[in-house]
């Protein structure tokens, strides 16, 4: 890595240690489990914190572990269920909040770090480039118009800045791809600042039209997009759908590739029919499903 020593020492106090306790009566416990590590990016001096919204979904408790270990209670202020951030809010003045950079000044090639935390007091600092910028789509009912994938592969829990040379940072470290390739991938920091006024004032992006969500973890393949799981008691597990079927038509309209079907549902809302075909068994069949709302389902308890 290229980043200098004094450079991460002067970054470091940016970056937080996030612990989640869930219920277990949470929809997301069967999935994430009850207890979760996260990172996060303080990105105000007055107590804001940045992080990715898988690790605080359904926390009932939420501490937050400053670099000197010493840790503080946090209230959850705002998320994002279709781009995955959240917002948290502490009770400390003088924080060390981190810069901000352009995802859209990237190049591919270009150097940059991720610093994560690894425990309430451990951080640790990974590099690389950029290997991506681009389209991003992934199996749970997910796709961003912009995503950042670099070789820098997130050195521990999720939710920690990726920054450049500069110090400035670009984006907010989701999750590792080491299913492609030794990646991780970066939500672009324009996430959360174009929707900055929103986060603080609604929690919640309103100006998006709020999507359909079937609840299905969907994978692509030659012949359509099938449905490798479901979300327990989601919309589609309600409404019948199972795991195997192959999704050819969502209201009449074909659904060749995984983009196709994302775009297509999400030109519905929340509450309205939607009606599926699918290949079962080599057998077709037509399935209608009640669209749900995400951030509902997974709203705090």
């Amino acid at each position: 890595m290229d980043a200098s020593a004094e450079l991460v020492k002067r970054l470091l106090p940016s970056v937080v240690n996030i612990h989640a306790e869930v219920s277990d009566r949470h929809p997301s416990a069967r999935i994430l489990g009850i207890e979760r590590m996260g990172s996060g990016i303080v990105i105000d001096g007055s107590g804001l914190i940045l992080t990715v919204n898988y690790v605080v979904m359904g926390a009932e408790k939420l501490l937050v572990s400053l670099g000197q270990g010493r840790r503080l209670k946090a209230e959850l202020v705002a998320q994002d269920f279709d781009v995955g951030l959240a917002l948290l809010r502490v009770k400390r003045q003088g924080l060390s909040p981190v810069q901000f950079g352009s995802s859209e000044s990237l190049e591919r090639g270009e150097p940059v770090f991720v610093i994560a935390s690894a425990g309430p007091q451990e951080r640790r600092v990974a590099g690389g480039v950029v290997t991506y910028l681009g389209e991003f789509e992934a199996y749970w009912e997910y796709l961003l118009d912009r995503g950042i994938v670099s070789s820098a592969v997130n050195p521990g829990f999720g939710g920690g800045p990726l920054f450049t040379l500069k110090g400035q940072m670009v984006g907010v470290v989701s999750l590792n791809l080491n299913e492609i390739s030794r990646n991780s991938l970066a939500i672009p920091i324009e996430c959360y600042r174009g929707n900055e006024t929103e986060f603080l004032r609604y929690g919640r992006v309103v100006s998006r039209p709020k999507r359909a969500w079937l609840g299905v973890f969907a994978h692509p393949l030659e012949e359509g997009v099938v449905v490798a799981g479901l979300v327990p008691n989601g919309p589609g597990e309600q409404s019948g759908l199972r795991e195997g079927d192959v999704i050819v038509s969502l209201n009449s309209g074909e659904v060749p590739t995984r983009k196709d079907l994302y775009l297509s549902l999400w030109r519905y809302g929340p509450g309205e029919r939607i009606k599926l075909e699918v290949m079962r068994d080599t057998v077709l069949k037509r399935v209608e499903v009640t669209s749900g709302d995400r951030a509902e389902f997974y709203k705090q308890l």
